[in-house]
């Protein structure tokens, strides 16, 4: 604890300019967006990320759901793009996709969308050819996406085209900084084998926003599991002291992909977030 309270200085001062904005993704609701709303407002929090599969019902409709989110007083702070391909067969449907989603996005008053991959070989390492090749279509994506004011990041991720630092560096000196900036999701990179405070100084000029979560050993398959902050891995202090470091102005989005324990409700988790958020770090949201 001594080390987590050790900066209250830079947290104060992080407080006054306010620069980080603390959002929260519907994602752990899994699909039940309009509690998700409700839970989040209720919190206090400003803004949330939904996903793609808001697209199909509201996709002619965007208008309903911009309405829920104002009188929700939340602010759509990221949209959850989806996959991207590789596949040069693939390619323009892949484009067509994403451009299709931004448009929603941007009807929505949102401005970015992150975009994942499902591309990991099974038995073995990703080529240097095929990381460089994601980093390639999501430049063409981003270049099309701003056209419609909408800005596309690359999202970092366990079991994907990026899990490893040394996989990240590669898609990230790939990508054209004109069109496609990066979403750092703290826990991967973690669980990945980094440290999340080390890449936001390092990718400082790049980075465009974050997922914050913790991730810790578990008796599963994969080994670990993601769970709320402070609850694992990640020196989330150490974070912050780093984004107020590099003068980071954006959204820190908390992003679990389900309860971590079958006991809890998504918004305990919610509450346990936010109470680490505001009194351990003394930070708003």
């Amino acid at each position: 604890m001594a080390a987590t309270m050790a900066g209250t200085s830079w947290l104060e001062a992080a407080i006054k300019k306010g620069d980080v904005k603390i959002g929260y993704s519907a994602i752990t609701w899994g699909g039940k967006d309009e509690q998700a709303m409700a839970d989040l407002s209720g919190l206090g929090f400003k803004g949330i990320q939904l996903r793609a599969n808001t697209f199909a019902p509201y996709r002619s409709k965007p208008s309903e759901l911009k309405e829920a989110l104002i009188k929700s007083n939340l602010t759509l702070c990221m949209f959850s793009s989806g996959n991207v391909e590789i596949d040069p067969a693939k390619f323009e449907s892949t484009v067509d996709t994403h451009v299709a989603h931004a448009s929603f996005v941007k009807a929505l008053g949102g401005n970015a969308m992150q975009l994942t991959n499902s591309l990991r070989p099974k038995d073995r390492a990703p080529s240097t050819e095929e990381l460089k090749k994601l980093a390639q279509v999501m430049n063409e994506i981003g270049k099309q996406t701003a056209d419609q004011g909408v800005q596309a990041v690359y999202h970092n991720h366990m079991n994907q085209l990026g899990e490893t630092p040394e996989e990240v560096d590669v898609i990230v000196q790939a990508m054209d900084p004109r069109y496609i900036k990066l979403l750092l999701d703290i826990a991967h990179y973690k669980q990945g084998g980094g440290e999340p405070h080390e890449a936001i100084v390092k990718y400082k000029d790049i980075l465009h926003s974050l997922h914050l979560k913790d991730t810790k050993p578990a008796e599963t398959k994969s080994g670990y599991k993601f769970v709320e902050l402070g609850q694992g891995r990640v020196d989330v202090p150490a974070v912050f002291k780093a984004l107020d470091k590099v003068k980071f102005k954006g959204w820190a989005v908390i992003e679990l992909d389900g309860v971590p324990d079958p006991e809890k409700s998504p918004l305990i988790c919610a509450e346990i977030n936010k109470k680490y958020i505001t009194e351990v770090l003394k930070y708003p949201v």
